[in-house]
């Protein structure tokens, strides 16, 4: 009985101490969380699609409190909730929040089953990144659109649906929140994000092939030839033509689309303009 009642206080002893050293580490390694964060994540949309940046919606909202108290939140903005969303999380940090101008995806290929004839049969995993990693796809585009819809996939909130009959994937630019997420998931970099632009009104150069002329133009009747022509033609600067490719900087683009009119391929293409007396009669 000696034997069981000594083990019973030596247990009780070490149970003791144990329980004093633990609760010692606790309070002085204990991590205080700033209680703004939950309430700025809260009001985050919970999709935590790592658009805004930061590794899901409570690292954003950690990233806007420390932001806050170093006095400044510019930079930080979750695209799915907007600016109606980054006005409520200001108001709760008592800061400014500029209004930044909405963004929106676009797919920077137009090599459609049309433009873009198949030359090969691809035999293997249905996905983007397994066809890129084989080299040139089905086409003689090394560049363009490989048609299995990483993208669409990607996507969390619907917005991108593969056509049926060009093979190329369409943004529904009223369900596109500017994640980021299909970007990310091409492997051939053929979706940017651009602004959405006054009425939804965009020019950009709808190819991403850097082949010469001769070999973009064989590949795809519509891709550029990097002849230079819109760059040209352009009064305010905006468009540049490196590698053989055109681009066109949106935050130089005033839209008059004169160098939509000079392309001689067609590469380049305007979105939401009012159709011209011109075109109505051709």
């Amino acid at each position: 009985m000696d034997f069981i009642f000594t083990a019973v206080l030596v247990l009780g002893a070490i149970a003791l101490v144990a329980s004093v050293v633990l609760f010692v580490i606790s309070k002085k390694f204990a991590v205080h969380e700033d209680p703004r964060i939950g309430q700025v994540a809260e009001l985050l949309p919970g999709a935590n699609c790592g658009g805004c940046g930061f590794p899901g919606c409570s690292g954003m909202a950690d990233a806007l409190v420390k932001g806050a108290d170093t006095g400044s939140i510019d930079g930080l903005r979750c695209p799915v909730g907007g600016d109606d969303v980054m006005n409520q999380v200001a108001d709760l940090l008592g800061m400014a929040m500029a209004n930044s101008e909405p963004m929106v995806a676009v797919v920077r290929c137009n090599g459609s089953c049309e433009n873009r004839p198949r030359i090969a049969e691809y035999d293997g995993l249905r996905t983007c990144e397994a066809m890129n990693s084989t080299g040139a796809g089905e086409t003689g585009c090394g560049y363009g659109c490989l048609g299995c819809g990483d993208c669409t996939k990607a996507c969390q909130f619907g917005a991108i649906s593969m056509n049926a009959e060009t093979g190329l994937p369409e943004v529904d630019e009223e369900k596109c929140t500017s994640c980021g997420a299909c970007v990310k998931a091409c492997p051939r970099h053929i979706i940017e994000l651009r602004k959405k632009g006054p009425k939804g009104r965009r020019v950009y150069v709808q190819c991403v092939n850097k082949d010469k002329g001769p070999v973009a133009k064989k590949a795809c009747a519509v891709a550029c030839i990097g002849c230079g022509k819109c760059q040209k033609v352009c009064k305010f600067e905006a468009i540049t033509v490196e590698n053989n490719l055109s681009y066109i900087d949106y935050n130089k683009c005033k839209m008059c689309t004169k160098c939509v009119d000079e392309c001689p391929t067609g590469a380049i293409i305007k979105v939401n303009f009012p159709v011209k007396k011109k075109e109505v009669e051709a």
